[in-house]
């Protein structure tokens, strides 16, 4: 294994004219039942992957093998770099990866060489391509549903003669194109979509370039409602409209439940965002990753399977997203343990928070 692992790693290092590697001689030699977990991330655009994710899968990974230890890799949204860091983990030995790709189509290679180096990748939160062992995270259909009913929910009865702004994800995460179709399949024949807009890296910034777009083409008060796929998104669709001197904000959807999206919930500048409980996730990809690294079938630790455009029947664990309005703050969000009322219910914010009834 050590000696193939050598080869692999080579010829893709060749390949890809990256970094200099080190020889196996650093290769870990695990004692016990201790190992090496990669954790590699895709960007630090969107706040949950420095804030809750790395975190959370650490700790569950010292949590059910207390000798394993994380390595730990961002990509800040550079595909390269990624492979770059699949490499080094490679070659210092870690004995299964979980992977958040930067472009799932773009790190298909470096997964088919992971696999020929005898390295199982664990995809997290986006299906990747490539021959991957297992896959965790939610289903994006529900995502795009939950949002396209919540903002149908918004306009009311009449909003057959309603224009909404769609501001999709990055183009290059299968998850963009999955929450796009949930949002059409509740959408389609009940409003105008007036325009439609991706949003690359998921940017706030670049969410603010297209929301002005809209703005210009349709006019400031030509906007019913904007289906934002995520709250970085969001973020950039407010200050948009805000600098367009609009005052009555039309309802703007979100994912993720970002701190900050979560008191523009309070103050009634964002209606929802979408909840992805993290803890199970991290939780849930930690006992994949530590079965495989024992050798045990990720089947065991599967609740079901997925299809990638690669692979069939790929073991999954798919975790069912919570829809998040202002009354379901403290239900969903603080008893659950994200957040407490005094992080959420700032100085400025109490008494919105009064009106939501978060403070008692």
């Amino acid at each position: 294994m050590r000696t193939r692992r050598r080869a692999v790693v080579a010829v893709l290092a060749a390949a890809l004219l990256t970094m200099p590697l080190a020889s196996c001689g650093g290769d870990e030699k695990a004692a016990g039942e201790g190992f090496t977990v990669g954790l590699l991330l895709p960007s630090r655009a969107v706040p949950r992957w420095e804030h809750a994710d790395r975190p959370l899968i650490e700790a569950q990974v010292k949590k059910l093998c207390p000798g394993c230890r994380t390595e730990y890799a961002n990509a800040e949204n550079d595909v390269t770099r990624q492979r770059q860091q699949m490499i080094s983990m490679i070659t210092k030995g870690a004995r299964v990866l979980i992977l958040d790709a930067a472009d799932t189509r773009a790190l298909r290679s470096s997964i088919q060489e992971a696999d020929r180096a005898g390295v199982p990748v664990i995809a997290y939160d986006r299906l990747a391509e490539g021959p991957i062992t297992g896959y965790v995270g939610f289903d994006g259909l529900q995502v795009g549903r939950l949002q396209g009913e919540a903002l149908l929910k918004a306009l009311g009865r009449e909003a057959g003669s309603d224009d909404v702004v769609m501001m999709n994800g990055d183009p290059t995460s299968p998850n963009a194109e999955a929450y796009r179709k949930g949002a059409l399949s509740v959408l389609t024949g009940r409003v105008r979509i007036a325009r439609s807009y991706d949003t690359l890296e998921w940017s706030t910034q670049n969410a603010h370039t297209n929301m002005s777009a809209a703005i210009a083409a349709l006019g400031p008060d030509g906007i019913d409602g904007v289906l934002a796929a995520n709250d970085n998104i969001a973020a950039g669709v407010v200050a948009a409209l805000k600098r367009a001197g609009v005052t009555d904000l039309p309802p703007i959807t979100g994912q993720d439940a970002d701190l900050d999206a979560v008191r523009r919930v309070v103050k009634g500048e964002q209606y929802m965002t979408v909840y992805k409980p993290f803890t199970k996730e991290a939780a849930a990809v930690a006992a994949m990753a530590v079965a495989v690294g024992r050798g045990d079938d990720p089947r065991d630790s599967a609740t079901t399977t997925v299809d990638s455009p690669t692979t069939k029947r790929v073991p999954a664990v798919l975790l069912q997203p919570r829809p998040v309005r202002a009354r379901d703050i403290e239900r969903t969000l603080i008893q659950g343990g994200l957040y407490t009322e005094g992080q959420i219910c700032t100085r400025e914010l109490l008494a919105a928070c009064a009106r939501a009834g978060l403070t008692g």
